[in-house]
């Protein structure tokens, strides 16, 4: 199992584990997750790791279908701007490569920000730590553990 997945168990979160067969053609994660699971758009959130203008990394966990507006989430962040991290730095920080980023059991713990549409759904699927795993878990549940702010990005 993945460090996310024993994170889970270890902090006795109640979770759902999903998996498929990952296919490289695939170019955008979040699409393969929603064509290969029939899971509605709106419940799967990537997992994203941004760098402020401070040169700190910050996690943002937003829906596949929405792209991250840096500005909005500069001034959540309380920075000036934040960018998306290089990919060397994402895996360095988290220890998961792109297309598996979990927001669970990351090297090391980073602030996070939940979109608030996270509020409006019963469950969300988020990666379980690798390409082809993911997760389906609780709002309350996910804020908690991570202990995150939900906020409009």
């Amino acid at each position: 199992m993945t460090p996310a997945v024993k994170f889970l168990d270890k902090n006795k979160i109640d979770f759902e584990l999903l998996s498929f067969e990952h296919e490289a053609s695939y170019d955008n994660y979040g699409q393969e997750v929603v064509d290969k699971l029939g899971l509605p758009l709106e419940s799967v959130f990537k997992t994203l790791v941004l760098e402020t203008a401070e040169h700190e990394f910050i996690v943002a966990i937003t829906p596949v279908s929405q792209q991250v507006n840096t500005k909005s989430l500069a001034k959540v962040a309380k920075s000036k701007k934040t960018m998306m991290a290089p990919a060397p730095d994402v895996q360095r920080v988290t220890g998961y490569v792109l297309g598996g980023v979990s927001p669970f059991a990351q090297k090391k713990r980073l602030a996070t920000y939940i979109h608030e549409s996270v509020l409006s759904q019963a469950r969300i699927f988020v990666s379980g730590g690798k390409r082809g795993l993911e997760i389906g878990i609780a709002p309350k549940d996910i804020i908690s553990v991570l202990n995150a702010s939900t906020a409009k990005f």
